[in-house]
C-alpha cells in the first residue's frame, strides 16, 4: 500500500511543486553515467522525476511504483511516454536485463516490511544483468533524523499554480525500535480540504543493509556518503555477479 501523499490524485498532483529542489537525484545520475548504463529500472519512481532525466539522456528506463496517482503523474508529464510505466512492485516486472536499478530518495526505507523489503531485493536482483548495479540510499539511524521533524521545523505554505495556497507541516508519530512513524497535513485554502498522509520508513544501520545484500545474491561494492546529507545517509552500490 502507497501512503496517501503518492496515492492520493489530490496529493500526487502537488508532490513536485512541493518538493521542487532535486538536487540529490544528480549523484544518481552520475552514477548511471559512470557505470554506462543504457537501460534503467527506477524502483519507486514516484511522479518519475529521476525516470525522466534519465530519459532525457537517451536511457531507456523502466519506472515501477504502487501508486497509482503517481504513475498517472509521471505519464502525463513532457517527454513521458519515453519511460515504461508499471503500477505496482517489483514481483509485476518483466524480464529486463537492466545494467541499473535504482531506488532514491526514502524509496528503500518505505520498503519498512521485512518481507516486501527480501521481496525487492530478489526482484531487483532478477531484473539485472550479470554485472548491473542496484544502487540506493537509507539513513544513517546514527544520525537520529526524526527528531528533525517537527511542526516547527516543518511548517510552509506554498503557492501552487493552479491550485493556490497549500499549508503543509509534518509531526513524529511513534519511533518504535528500528520503525518511525510520522504525519504530514496538507491544507488547501482554495476550498478548506485539509488531507493527511501518514508513513512508517525503517532505520536500517550499515551492517544490516550489507548483510541483506549479500544474503540475496549481491556483491556490495562501495557504501558512499549522501552528497547533499553528509555524514547523515549510506548511498549502497551493490553488483550482480
Amino acid at each position: 500500500m502507497a501512503d496517501a501523499c503518492f496515492a492520493h490524485p489530490r496529493l500526487a498532483a502537488i508532490y513536485d511543486p512541493l518538493d521542487p529542489d532535486r538536487s540529490d537525484l544528480d549523484a544518481y545520475l552520475g552514477i548511471a553515467e559512470e557505470f554506462g548504463a543504457r537501460r534503467v529500472l527506477d524502483i519507486g519512481c514516484g511522479t518519475g522525476v529521476f525516470a525522466l532525466l534519465l530519459a532525457d539522456r537517451g536511457i531507456e528506463v523502466v519506472g515501477v511504483d504502487p501508486a497509482r496517482a503517481s504513475i498517472d503523474v509521471a505519464r502525463a508529464k513532457p517527454g513521458g511516454d519515453r519511460v515504461r510505466w508499471i503500477c505496482g512492485d517489483v514481483s509485476a516486472l518483466p524480464p529486463l536485463r537492466a545494467d541499473l536499478a535504482t531506488m532514491t530518495a526514502n524509496v528503500a526505507q518505505a520498503i519498512a516490511d521485512p518481507d516486501a523489503w527480501r521481496m525487492t531485493l530478489r526482484g531487483a536482483h532478477a531484473a539485472l544483468r550479470p554485472g548491473g548495479h542496484l544502487v540506493f540510499e537509507t539513513r544513517d539511524p546514527a544520525a537520529r533524523a526524526w527528531e528533525e521533524w517537527t511542526r516547527e521545523n516543518s511548517h510552509r505554505v506554498t503557492e501552487v499554480p493552479g491550485v493556490g495556497s497549500v499549508e503543509t507541516w509534518v509531526e513524529l508519530i511513534e519511533v518504535s525500535g528500528p520503525l518511525v512513524t510520522f504525519r504530514g497535513t496538507y491544507a488547501f485554502a482554495a476550498d478548506g480540504q485539509v488531507l493527511t498522509s501518514e508513513s512508517t520508513l525503517r532505520f536500517r544501520d550499515r551492517d544490516e543493509v550489507e548483510s541483506d545484500l549479500v544474503a540475496h545474491g549481491y556483491v556490495v561494492r562501495e557504501v558512499r556518503d549522501a552528497p547533499d546529507r553528509p555524514g547523515k545517509e549510506f548511498v549502497f552500490l551493490a553488483r550482480r555477479p
